[in-house]
């Protein structure tokens, strides 16, 4: 990365304990790596808040659209098929954590608003 800067922040002793399991569990590789995926993250919060009606509108209005042209999956299937996969989970004893790590999500969501 270029043009790094170093700082030094002040953390409660849970927020400090939290950053250091993200990077015991191997989410993250460095704490570094931590607060600049927390930064990104406030941004695009703070940028989809200052997102005016309008904006959201454009955001919203085609999945709406695809949605009454039939290309949706009926929430009440959806449902049944997630209730019936963590019921069998649960039965095998398998931890049902997601299957997508939150960075990752975070990291796509990021994409498809700067797509726009």
């Amino acid at each position: 990365m270029s043009n790094i800067e170093k700082i030094s922040v002040a953390l409660p002793h849970d927020m400090v304990e939290a950053i250091r399991e993200a990077v015991d569990s191997g989410d993250y590789a460095t704490t570094s790596e931590v607060i600049r995926d927390a930064v990104r993250d406030w941004r695009l919060k703070r940028r989809v808040e200052a997102m005016e009606v309008e904006e959201l509108r454009e955001l919203v209005v085609p999945a709406l659209e695809a949605l009454d042209r039939g290309e949706g999956i009926p929430a009440e299937e959806v449902f049944s098929k997630l209730k019936a996969k963590y019921a069998a989970l649960v039965k095998e004893g398998i931890d049902s954590g997601p299957s997508i790590p939150a960075a990752e999500v975070a990291a796509r969501i990021r994409a498809r608003l700067n797509e726009k």
